[in-house]
């Protein structure tokens, strides 16, 4: 248990779900604020480790300039201890450049309603460690990336 601002107790899932609010806010100091000195953020679809205040605040801004009104549509929470996993939604219109170690997607128009499930180990009331596995090939086949991958594989 960690004490909050109003001095209650919040228990794994209400430090995740403030952090999970942060993002959903673009308040990029109070999700940076929400990690560990030494914690991290892995991205798996595209094997990406952020860490620090400058890396993790990339995490939410790369995300809020692609995708202006991202949303995170949280459905269940897994809790045991300091462990939290949580089966969500990746949702929203795709009207800004999205930046990948790869390239930068452009603007395509296209509305994203991706599965995800993010792994969180928490210490001392912080997140120590986010491991978080969207459905990269659904985010970019509902943004339309993928829609000339049939031309290039053989019957």
């Amino acid at each position: 248990m960690t004490r909050g601002k109003v001095g209650h107790t919040m228990d794994s899932e209400q430090i995740i779900r403030r952090a999970y609010q942060a993002a959903e806010e673009k308040d990029v100091a109070g999700w940076v604020a929400a990690f560990t000195e030494d914690g991290t953020f892995t991205d798996e679809s595209i094997g990406v480790t952020y860490r620090g205040p400058k890396e993790l605040a990339f995490t939410v801004e790369n995300y809020a300039r692609a995708f202006p009104d991202m949303h995170r549509e949280l459905f269940r929470f897994y809790v045991n201890g300091d462990i939290v996993v949580v089966q969500l939604a990746l949702q929203g219109t795709h009207l800004g450049a999205l930046q990948l170690p790869v390239g930068t997607i452009a603007p395509t128009g296209k509305r994203m309603d991706a599965p995800c499930a993010d792994v969180f180990e928490l210490a001392d009331g912080k997140i120590q460690r986010f491991d978080c596995y969207p459905s990269g090939s659904v985010v970019l086949t509902q943004l339309g990336v993928l829609e000339n991958l049939s031309a290039h594989l053989q019957h």
